[in-house]
Formats: C-alpha cells, structure tokens, sequence
C-alpha cells in the first residue's frame, strides 16, 4: 500500500471551487480536513470570474477550475494572490481530479500559500509562481 506524502494529511489548506468543478473533490478535500469549500454550496451562482478570484483572496483561499479566463484575470491584475490551479483535461470525473490534487498538496502546497498558478494536463502539473511575468514587488500584492 502506498500512503500519500505527509503534507497531504497536514489539514487546513484552503479551497475554493468554481461552479465547473464537481462538489465532489471539495468532499475528498474535506474529508483530508482542508477547508474547501464550492460556490454552489454557498448559492453563489452569478458571480463573475473576478468576484471569484476576488472571494478567493479574501478568504486566503486557492481557486480550482477548468476556466482558463480565470489565469488571463489572474495574470493581468499583476496579483501575487489569489494562488489558482486549473485542471485543462477531458476527464473530470472527480477520481481523476482527486489523484491530482493529493499530488498538489504533497509537492507543492508551499508555493499555493506563496502565490502560483498550477496547470493541470493528462501526466502534467506545471508550476508558475506568483506575480507573472518576473516582477518582484515590494510586499505581497493581492488581488483587489
């Protein structure tokens, strides 16, 4: 039997689903005790992908989507915050997306609470850090 890396089972890292993502992983999320939570839980329904981002840097939280827009308003608003992760393959059933995130957890959930994007494809998880394009500002910028 394998057991996931340690900082799988560290619990408290925070969540926030789009309402493209399937409730699903925010249940495994919880059931690991990180705080996660889904937008349809909350009846927010209309809100725009930047009030998504926006709740999401409010609440400390990284952002779980198949939405690529959500990286194009992330990049432009030059942000160090929210940390986001987009999940970019077919298979969405929640198994699939949960083997990813036990290994996003483990390998890179130092760089979630620093800033990053992390983009998810079949066999691949590619880390950007936080603010795009090189820039190091003075303290943490977030985005507002």
């Amino acid at each position: 039997m394998i057991l996931p890396d340690v900082n799988v089972l560290i619990p408290g890292t925070r969540f926030l689903a789009d309402l493209g993502m399937s409730p699903k992983p925010v249940d495994f999320l919880q059931d690991l005790e990180h705080l996660a939570i889904h937008l349809q839980q909350h009846g927010l329904y209309r809100l725009k992908d930047s009030e998504i981002l926006e709740k999401a840097c409010k609440e400390g939280r990284t952002s779980l989507t198949h939405d690529l827009d959500f990286g194009d308003l992330l990049a432009a608003s030059g942000a160090d915050l929210p940390s986001l992760v987009i999940f970019r393959f077919r298979n969405r059933r929640p198994e699939h997306v949960n083997r990813y995130l036990l290994e996003i957890i483990s390998q890179y959930r130092e760089s979630l609470e620093h800033g990053a994007v992390i983009t998810v494809t079949e066999g691949r998880i590619r880390l950007r850090d936080l603010p795009p394009h090189g820039r190091q500002p003075e303290g943490k910028r977030v985005l507002a």
